[in-house]
């Protein structure tokens, strides 16, 4: 596929970016090269300085908001700035995950009615949320696209409450899909392999997730920051215009054995 500025003349909404390892900034390079111009969230003072920083290599004046997903005002908030900026938004790339430390390292039994509440929340009811503000802004049409994984649909040890969350995930981008299609807005997700990032550091086992991989995947490995980049960039663009409702998988192959 030709990738060369693609995009151009598209916005982009960017949700998720916590550091260089973060899927949501692979994603957001592939996006930026491929001419879109974006607007980034970050949640709390605690990781802005680092989000400002990485974007900071598109342009000084790269827009740069809060927005705290389990806050309805601070979407709001966050989607009036976007309209002072551009009238119309094209793209919207959800990377957002939770669940509190604990409910990943005891067994799902033990999992608390909070734990369960957080992690559905932030992990799956965001995306809902943030598609109710963009999609009057995609005039045009458009691409959600949302992160998950393949402990939605098989256990992973430890994983626990975030497997439940990204199941529900994968069903709300399909509802999603349905309701928004008129519009010609598309609702996909990717489906990640095990690649290292700060809430892969949270995962009880994560190396040796990596090595099973590299044992019994077909490619013998997992995925590269880039190639998730690329992904997006392909489900961003005309090639990808009659795909809505899917969970993508890239995983070298992981997701198709049986043993």
């Amino acid at each position: 596929m030709n990738t060369e500025r693609i995009l151009n003349g598209k916005t982009g909404l960017i949700f998720g970016v916590a550091n260089k390892r973060s899927i949501a900034w692979a994603i957001a390079k592939a996006w930026h090269e491929a001419g879109a111009k974006l607007i980034f969230n970050y949640q709390g003072e605690r990781i802005r300085e680092n989000v400002e920083e990485l974007v900071s290599e598109f342009g000084e004046n790269t827009p740069l908001f809060p927005c705290d997903v389990t806050s309805d005002q601070q979407i709001a908030e966050f989607f009036t700035k976007v309209r002072e900026l551009t009238p119309k938004v094209d793209l919207l790339l959800h990377s957002i995950a939770y669940a509190p430390r604990e409910a990943l390292e005891a067994d799902f039994l033990s999992t608390t009615r909070e734990a369960f509440r957080i992690a559905l929340d932030i992990s799956a009811y965001s995306l809902v949320a943030l598609a109710r503000e963009v999609a009057p802004l995609m005039t045009e049409g458009g691409t959600i696209i949302t992160m998950t994984y393949y402990g939605s649909v098989k256990v992973i040890p430890h994983y626990n409450v975030m497997g439940v969350a990204k199941a529900a995930l994968e069903s709300a981008a399909r509802y999603l899909a349905y309701d928004l299609g008129p519009k010609n807005i598309r609702v996909n997700c990717i489906s990640a392999g095990p690649v290292q990032t700060l809430a892969a550091r949270g995962i009880a086992g994560f190396s040796n997730m990596l090595k099973h991989y590299e044992a019994h995947a077909p490619l013998r490995r997992s995925c590269s920051h880039s190639e998730l980049g690329q992904v997006g960039l392909f489900l961003a663009s005309p090639g990808a215009a009659s795909i809505t409702g899917q969970t993508i998988y890239v995983d070298g192959g992981y997701e198709i054995m049986g043993m």
